[in-house]
């Protein structure tokens, strides 16, 4: 018995709803491929892939990907916005204060959403974000040197 086929990227942008391009699939394998990446690496990745395309396109169809919950946005204190591919497992990240790495941490402990607020205000709470803040291994060297 063989294992069930994974899907195309182009079967998952269809089952998300979205319209199927040549730039949606490159930007989504781009990000994919990516380790956490900006929106100018993305482009460049984009571009490598298929061509010409515009920052603005870039971005559209990040929102669209985004909101479909095909990528993940994250926002570190301090640095500009970056997206990965890896959605729906409620993650966190560490980031390095010297250079800007990130890095996947997975939920820290027990169930989704892994902390319990001392005061949820009555909201119905659905996911943590937790980013985890320090210097990286390469960081961590050269200071120490």
């Amino acid at each position: 018995m063989t294992a069930p086929k994974a899907p195309t990227t182009a079967e998952e942008l269809r089952g998300a709803g979205l319209r199927v391009t040549a730039a949606r699939v490159a930007l989504l394998e781009t990000v994919r491929d990516g380790d956490h990446l900006g929106v100018e690496a993305l482009a460049s990745g984009v571009r490598d892939r298929v061509g010409h395309i515009s920052l603005q396109a870039v971005y559209e169809a990040l929102h669209a990907l985004t909101a479909a919950g095909l990528v993940r946005r994250i926002e570190p204190a301090g640095s500009s916005a970056r997206f990965e591919g890896r959605v729906g497992d409620n993650h966190h990240h560490i980031v390095c204060r010297a250079c800007g790495a990130v890095a996947d941490v997975d939920c820290a402990v027990g169930e989704a959403p892994c902390l319990t607020t001392s005061d949820d205000h009555g909201f119905s709470i659905e996911e943590a974000e937790v980013i985890y803040w320090g210097l990286c291994p390469a960081c961590s060297t050269t200071r120490s040197s």
